[in-house]
């Protein structure tokens, strides 16, 4: 496994993913503490300041999962189900990548948001041909789409239409917003599982369920 000393501090390592460590903050802010995700810190990996994007493409899988995570939480969730279904790997890789500061990231996000301008990715999809199944990670932010989710969809969207898609989302307390009526705005053309909703605070409590649906949605 490698280990990044740089976040040490910002809770414990819940896993790994790809042989990296992952922490998920949120996950240290409990009850009342949570405050919804409110001011969590990045858990340094969307910075893209400390590894590579996670990219684990294999011959022979018959799933994908797909995410972008900025404290770790919807990290964790795509460990587990990347475990438990031996799927590939890939996470959305930004050309600017936000700021490690909540602040400083919220207030881009927003201006992204407000202004339609989701920012330009810096990654390549492999050939899709080989996966039947497309698990998509995420977060809501404001009751929407993340924007690094937004962006891919928007990129990449025609190139998973036909695929199965199984969403799943770290979200704070506000649920999946419109984020599942966006998908399946943005991917006409696919069939959209029941999806996988989980406190971004509670995703390590989560593995047993996130397991057992993943489970399910492979063998249907």
């Amino acid at each position: 496994m490698r280990i990044d000393h740089s976040n040490e501090g910002l809770g414990p390592v819940l896993g790994q993913i790809a042989g990296w460590e992952i922490r998920a903050n949120q996950t240290q802010r409990k009850n009342f503490t949570w405050g919804e995700g409110y001011g969590t810190p990045s858990d340094g990996m969307d910075t893209r300041l400390n590894r590579p994007a996670i990219r684990k493409i294999t011959p022979d899988a018959k799933s994908l999962v797909i995410y972008w995570s900025r404290s770790g939480s919807t990290e964790l969730l795509a460990s587990y189900i990347a475990a438990a279904t031996n799927s590939d790997i890939l996470e959305i890789a930004l050309a600017k990548p936000y700021p490690a500061d909540y602040q400083a990231t919220l207030k881009r996000a927003n201006f992204e948001r407000e202004h339609n301008q989701p920012p330009q990715l810096a990654m390549q999809l492999p050939d899709l041909t080989q996966y039947q199944q497309i698990f998509l990670g995420y977060q809501t932010w404001a009751m929407t789409l993340s924007q690094p989710m937004k962006a891919f969809l928007l990129a990449y969207g025609d190139q998973l239409n036909g695929k199965r898609i199984a969403p799943f989302l770290s979200q704070g307390s506000y649920g999946a917003g419109d984020s599942l009526q966006l998908i399946r705005t943005y991917l006409p053309g696919s069939q959209i599982t029941s999806p996988l909703i989980v406190d971004g605070n509670r995703v390590d409590e989560a593995r047993v369920q996130t397991e057992k649906w993943a489970r399910q949605i492979i063998s249907k």
